[in-house]
């Protein structure tokens, strides 16, 4: 049987002092896993002429999956690839307390559940411009009860929910659902009261698909109320499923349930591809210092060796992060320890070796 390929994309400030430790860690765990790292970024463009040559490109679509680096700069082309040319429409933020985890919550033992935000469309499209341009469409708006043009001059951003792209994520969400071993509940939010029309395609979607799956419950909220219900009863939710603005700000809400964005991590998924980044973003605040957390980078790569189908890998993962959290000796600074980011990565290197030689 051959290897597993594997794209990596080490990203920008920060990002790397995590992500080049946790591949060199999954690279001692003998998986049958080839890590390459594609030429891009200011390397790339003085040795091609362009950040993102196609050689990159044809590495990523021969690879099984992409690990990949947080970015802000020269290596955001591929990230548009990742998600636009890969088709990689639902992005999954689990939300799962470990015990020692920094938890602001006074009960945060049993959080577990996953949003699932959809990852290509709503206002991500980038449809914006001048409000000037729109002044020939007479749009005119039930609720400011005028024309836009009227209004005055400003911007504008188009919002666009299609049915392709909300049926697949639904979906999506419910067959997660049957998967875990917990409430098996799907939960959809979005602003149908205010925008009836687009996110009220959403919901009626949902409702539909919800029949085709009558193993699976279903409820539905709007986007405020859910975000009172996630803070006041997490422990109801199992699989959240949204469209794409209100998943972004309500996953990094959720990270702050069991203790911060150092301990979300993710995972971009499609038809046939997948990609795996931590959360958060670049921290170019703390880059050289060597104190970025790294738990969010290595849950990550955990969610990349299920993804790949190496389960078994990916529980001995997650089970030395949890004894490293358990023992609170190794925790950097926003989890109230003081370890470094070398530091935190010893102590979970021997737990790692310690639960694989056991295993």
């Amino acid at each position: 049987m051959s290897n597993k390929q594997v794209a990596v994309f080490y990203g920008d400030d920060a990002s790397p002092e995590v992500m080049q430790p946790t591949v060199d860690l999954l690279r001692s765990m003998n998986l049958g896993i080839d890590f390459i790292e594609p030429l891009v970024g200011q390397a790339a463009k003085e040795a091609t002429g362009t950040l993102f040559p196609d050689a990159a490109k044809a590495q990523i679509d021969a690879a099984d999956a992409t690990f990949f680096g947080s970015t802000s700069g020269d290596s955001t082309p591929v990230l548009f690839y990742l998600r636009w040319g890969k088709q990689t429409f639902a992005n999954v933020r689990p939300c799962t307390y470990v015990p020692g985890f920094n938890s602001p919550m006074a009960n945060p033992t049993g959080i577990d559940f996953a949003i699932i935000r959809e990852n290509l469309e709503d206002l991500y499209l980038g449809l914006e411009g001048d409000t000037q341009d729109l002044a020939g469409l007479n749009l005119y708006s039930r609720h400011a009860r005028a024309n836009l043009s009227d209004l005055g001059p400003g911007k504008y951003a188009i919002k666009a929910i299609t049915e392709q792209g909300s049926q697949r994520v639904i979906r999506y969400a419910f067959e997660l659902a049957r998967q875990r071993s917990k409430q098996k509940k799907v939960t959809v939010t979005c602003k149908y009261n205010m925008l009836a029309v687009t996110d009220g395609l959403f919901l009626e979607l949902a409702k539909q698909i919800a029949q085709e799956y009558p193993d699976i419950a279903f409820e539905h909220f709007i986007i405020d109320d859910f975000l009172c219900r996630m803070i006041t009863d997490p422990h109801a939710l199992d699989v959240v499923v949204m469209p794409n603005l209100y998943g972004d700000i309500m996953s990094d809400g959720a990270a702050g349930l069991i203790g911060g964005l150092g301990l979300a991590p993710s995972g971009c998924y499609g038809e046939d591809y997948a990609y795996f980044e931590s959360a958060h973003g670049t921290a170019p605040d703390i880059a050289g210092k060597n104190i970025i957390n790294p738990t969010a980078t290595v849950l990550s790569a955990a969610m990349l060796l299920e993804y790949l189908g190496k389960d078994e890998a990916a529980r001995l993962l997650k089970g030395a992060i949890g004894a490293v959290y358990a023992n609170q000796e190794h925790l950097t600074a926003d989890q109230g320890g003081r370890a470094s980011t070398s530091e935190f990565f010893n102590a979970l290197r021997a737990k790692l070796q310690g639960a694989l030689a056991n295993n």
